[in-house]
């Protein structure tokens, strides 16, 4: 039995000549601990996909399973780290992680809750700023935020949604380092949508490509064999990362070219970013 399963997952929209098939027949299976990245094009339905995993939406066909059990809606054994922070502007970022910590463990004192709280600010380096607003923060910090409320709560499984995809380059690489190392001392199951196939291999154990919608499903799925901790500045000189980042992003290509064929409208959906990159070494 895997951690976490999609089996025959439909999802669709309106009814009759209104109906959209946004996903057909999605099958995933992720084993506990694994880090795996979707990586597709601009809406064929990714953040749909993460939804259904989240419980924030039902398949319309099909089943979602975590540990075996259907899921009923959203919960604390998943959380949920979007592209666009979504923190209370009213509250500091320790009163925006305090909210979910108290959701999820009311038992706590109010020593132990400040001490639980504190230890995620720390671990995304925001002590300085505990205090501080939302609109005190800059982008990076603000998804810093994001970050340590999603981990307070110590959920089984982490979802996130292109988190990094609104941050200028260098903070980008910065919070990728930190994600991933804070991923290898809690080991956290993690399923991230990307559409930057580099960022899916410095990140994941395994990356899958999803198809260009509508009626998407997941296509061929790779395994990253690179060695970790993995340092961005080497990756530039690694054969084994330049091989399968060209071997998912020639196939992503493929892709693109096979449904212009079928005349799936693709035209307007921007394709993956499959430019090669020059990690900084500085």
């Amino acid at each position: 039995m895997s951690f976490f399963e999609l089996r025959h997952v439909d999802k669709s929209y309106g009814n009759g000549k209104d109906k959209t098939q946004v996903l057909d027949d999605v099958n995933l299976k992720i084993e506990e601990n694994e880090f795996v990245a979707i990586v597709g094009f601009s809406g064929s339905g990714k953040t749909t996909l993460l939804s259904l995993m989240a419980g924030l939406i039902e398949p319309t066909n099909g089943a979602v399973t975590m540990q075996g059990k259907p899921l009923k809606g959203p919960g604390p054994d998943r959380g949920v780290i979007f592209q666009s922070y979504s923190l209370l502007p009213w509250l500091s970022v320790f009163g925006n992680i305090e909210l979910a910590v108290k959701q999820v463990f009311p038992q706590f004192s109010r020593a132990e809750r400040r001490a639980h709280i504190e230890k995620y600010i720390d671990m995304v380096h925001l002590t300085d700023a505990s205090w501080k607003r939302p609109r005190e923060l800059s982008g990076g910090m603000r998804q810093r935020v994001a970050i340590a409320r999603a981990l307070a709560m110590q959920p089984e499984m982490l979802l996130m949604d292109e988190p990094f995809g609104a941050l200028d380059a260098l903070t980008r690489g910065t919070l990728q380092e930190e994600v991933i190392k804070i991923w290898e001392e809690q080991r956290r199951t993690v399923l991230m949508i990307t559409n930057d196939v580099d960022e899916a291999v410095l990140m994941a154990d395994r990356i899958i490509a999803l198809t260009p919608g509508p009626e998407a499903t997941l296509g061929k799925s790779f395994d990253v064999h690179l060695e970790r901790p993995r340092d961005p500045a080497t990756l530039n000189f690694s054969d084994e990362y330049k091989h399968i980042r060209n071997e998912i992003s020639h196939y992503l290509m493929d892709l693109n070219t096979e449904s212009k064929k079928l005349k799936i409208p693709t035209h307007d959906l921007p394709l993956p970013d499959i430019r090669p990159k020059v990690f900084a070494t500085a």
